[in-house]
């Protein structure tokens, strides 16, 4: 029974602080990228709330817990309340199964850095990406908005299509580490990372993840200068704000994947691993936030063709290669 209840205090301490990390992160990668961008647009972005405007992620909370939370009156109600939290959740629930270092040893125990090992994990990542497209399908369609309705259509097709090369880029490292654990998998990185033998599985990946995100120049289901917001165009106030949170939320837990699969997790020299982990979520990150700043939107049968035509022939190409050379 003691061992029950104090299972149960760490587990909820490990799953507040990576709560609180991701959020506090997730407020200030918006800063980060506002300012990058800004950058790259010769402007200087964010500089009045705070030194370098650092207090504005904490002006912007405030202002969208302030705002008017507008429902449309020809809305499906209960739907459009809570297809904003479905994404969001999704986004959080995805980090339980990362490693973000290795056991740590107190009052002799080993407490594994990871808030739940289990042996599927993998499928548990693919599932929880699977259920964040019902949150924006269904943000479109309970609007009532043909707006919202065309991008939440276009967020599914996306999100649904991408999914079969971001799953196939994956099967190589699955078969290299015997695993769908993701601490096997950082384990099984000890002598070298996985993007040294894995560079097209790799390639696939990050781009399969960034459609998945929805982000330029892959923004399809939000397209501005087309839809007005996509398939949250009726959303206000702090609703608006849970798919703001679940879009930053996702670029984390897009980039802690990325360094699990391929980039050896939280193993590096001199550092510690959850430092390591974090240095290669950022360079992910910021990557992300580059390719943001410097690619033009896709047109929709661009987007289309390149994933059935280009990545999931390339990614089926990988698998045969990589079997072969493991039977050999």
């Amino acid at each position: 029974m003691i061992n029950w209840i104090a299972g149960f205090i760490v587990l909820l301490i490990k799953s507040g602080l990576v709560l609180g990390i991701l959020l506090l992160l997730a407020s200030y990668l918006v800063w980060v990228e506002r300012k990058l961008l800004a950058r790259l647009q010769v402007r200087l972005g964010p500089n009045r709330a705070g030194k370098f405007g650092l207090l504005q992620p904490i002006a912007d909370a405030i202002k969208l817990l302030t705002k008017e939370d507008i429902v449309p009156a020809a809305a499906d109600r209960p739907i459009f309340l809570l297809a904003p939290a479905v994404v969001a959740l999704t986004a959080l629930l995805m980090f339980a199964v990362v490693p973000v270092g290795r056991d740590l040893v107190l009052f002799g125990r080993s407490i594994p850095m990871v808030i739940s090992d289990i042996n599927v994990a993998l499928l548990m990542v693919f599932a929880l990406s699977s259920l964040g497209v019902y949150g924006v399908a269904l943000g479109g369609w309970a609007s009532n908005s043909k707006f919202a309705l065309i991008g939440g259509i276009r967020g599914a097709a996306q999100m649904v299509s991408y999914e079969l090369p971001l799953g196939l880029s994956l099967v190589p490292v699955v078969m290299l580490a015997h695993s769908f654990s993701l601490v096997d998998i950082v384990n099984a990185q000890a002598a070298y990372p996985f993007i040294l033998v894995q560079p097209l599985a790799f390639a696939i990946f990050v781009i399969s993840a960034m459609a998945e995100s929805k982000r330029i120049p892959f923004d399809l289901p939000e397209a501005e200068n087309e839809l007005g917001a996509g398939f949250h165009t009726e959303y206000s106030g702090m609703r608006f704000g849970l798919f703001f949170l679940g879009e930053y939320v996702h670029v984390q837990v897009l980039g802690a994947l990325v360094s699990v699969f391929f980039l050896g997790g939280w193993r590096g020299p001199w550092l510690p691993g959850p430092a390591w982990l974090f240095v290669k979520i950022t360079i992910v990150a910021l990557i992300m936030i580059w390719v943001r700043g410097t690619l033009p939107r896709l047109r929709y049968d661009q987007l289309m063709a390149m994933c059935w035509k280009v990545l999931v022939p390339a990614a089926l190409v990988n698998i045969v290669i990589t079997g072969f050379v493991i039977l050999i």
